[in-house]
């Protein structure tokens, strides 16, 4: 793909207590595209993606988010920085205590100095992307799982960033309701223009929603395939990614 990197991760080496996790891992991510990154259990999926949006310092790289290293930068710059994306974590992360609207809304009353009516307007048209009109005062113990995840996205959104990181969004929910978040998560980066990138091992989600994958492997402690789904399925030279793409208990020929 070409185009703008609007994230570029560079000889990136993350390691936890000088254990290796990931070893010298190079990528860019493309403006408006659908990024998901896919692997094994203990591969390093969720360790990137806490890298990637500052919470770990790499060992060794660099991460850029529009040309700025999210690590290296200071104060202001910094926050610059976070302001441009929004993240949805697995489990979703919502305050129970608080409703819906309430949850949207913290985001910009931390970082913002709108007006509280402002505030709780944007809140709710975030609310109403995501089809959840009328739940505004809801509390996220009376929604379903897929509503949960459906309320954290418009979280993540509350800013209006240019990137949205989900962490396992399909994660726990029933066939039916996950192809529901795969066609919310397709509409909002065709209608807003916003780049996604997605943890994720869920391959009818993979094949359904995403331009372009990297797989993390955790013998190889890095990347082991970059392309379109449906060609690393059809056409990889590496038998087991093969495998991993069809399903089969074991390699082919």
């Amino acid at each position: 793909m070409t185009g703008e990197a609007i994230i570029h991760v560079e000889d990136v080496t993350a390691a936890y207590d000088n254990q290796v996790i990931l070893s010298q891992i190079n990528f860019d991510v493309y403006a408006g595209e659908v990024f998901v990154i896919l692997g094994g259990s203990g591969s390093g999926k969720s360790t990137l993606l806490k890298h990637m949006i500052g919470l770990y310092k790499p060992a060794k790289g660099r991460i850029l988010i529009d040309g700025a290293d999210v690590v290296a930068a200071e104060r202001q710059g910094r926050m610059e920085i976070l302001r441009k994306f929004g993240v949805m974590y697995q489990s979703g992360a919502l305050f129970g205590s608080m409703t819906l609207l309430d949850n949207v809304s913290l985001p910009m009353e931390e970082f913002t100095d709108l007006p509280p009516e402002a505030i709780r307007l944007i809140a709710s048209m975030k609310l109403k992307q995501v089809g959840l009109v009328g739940f505004d005062g809801h509390l996220p113990s009376e929604l379903s799982g897929g509503m949960q995840k459906r309320a954290a996205i418009a979280r993540a959104m509350a800013l209006d960033p240019r990137i949205l990181f989900l962490d396992e969004p399909s994660a726990g929910l029933d066939p039916i309701t996950s192809a529901e978040l795969d066609e919310l998560i397709l509409s909002l980066a065709r209608s807003l223009k916003v780049t996604f990138v997605i943890v994720s091992h869920e391959l009818a989600s993979i094949f359904s929603i995403a331009d372009r994958v990297i797989m993390l492997d955790k013998k190889a402690k890095g990347i082991v395939a970059t392309g379109k789904p449906n060609d690393l399925r059809d056409h990889s030279d590496n038998p087991w990614v093969r495998q991993f793409f069809s399903r089969r208990s074991s390699p082919d020929n």
